[in-house]
Order: C-alpha cells, then structure tokens, then sequence
C-alpha cells in the first residue's frame, strides 16, 4: 500500500476510535457518577530519510534530518475523573462526594464495591 494512504488509512481509524469515546462521553452525560474516557494517541514508527548532519546537496548540510511518520493509532482509553455537577434530588438518602473519595458499598456476594453514585 502506498505510504501516504496508510498514514490516512491509520489516522482515520483513530479519529472513528475517538469519535466513539466521544460519543458514548456524551450518550452517558446524565448517567449519575459517570466518568468520562479520552482517548490517547501515539505515533506509529518513523522512516530516516536523511540522517541529521547528512548533506543535503554539495554545499549544504541537513541539521536535522528529515524523518517521515507512518501514522498514528490510540494506544489506551484514559477514564478522567473529575468532579461532576451536583444536584438537589430532595432525596434524604442521596447523598454526594465533594472532592476526591468513593463510597464503600457490600455487594450482594459479600465483596465491597467502590462507587461516587451516592443515590441509596
């Protein structure tokens, strides 16, 4: 395949990869204690043209080389967890975590669970 259609053909494949984490960041915005994801990108390998210092004609030196991507892919999904908005319920039992903390909760096999959803 031609170079320069896989470098499209890599950054397109990220970008839907994103556009999904997106979009479920935004089909969950009223979901109680959701955390958003971000997707985190890397570069794929990069090919030496020229080497730095290697000259570029009979008179002129390439400083820094010339270096050409072979595109890039998202190497992980990051879950950000920052604070969330309040709000009132005029629930007495619901109940929220201002700051950094999570409730402990027993589950019904008897292990404790972790959550910031404090609607009980």
């Amino acid at each position: 395949m031609d170079a320069s259609v896989w470098v499209a053909k890599t950054g397109l494949t990220a970008q839907q990869r994103r556009m999904t984490v997106i979009a479920n960041n935004l089909a969950n915005v009223n979901t109680v204690a959701f955390k958003r994801d971000r997707a985190v990108f890397e570069d794929l390998l990069y090919q030496n043209i020229r080497q730095p210092g290697a000259s570029a004609d009979a008179q002129t030196i390439a400083p820094t080389g010339l270096m050409m991507g072979t595109g890039s892919r998202i190497i992980a999904t990051e879950k950000l967890h920052e604070q969330g908005n309040m709000m009132s319920t005029e629930n007495a039992l619901d109940v929220a975590v201002l700051g950094r903390g999570m409730f402990q909760v027993l589950q019904a096999d008897g292990t404790f669970a972790y959550t910031r959803d404090g609607s009980f």
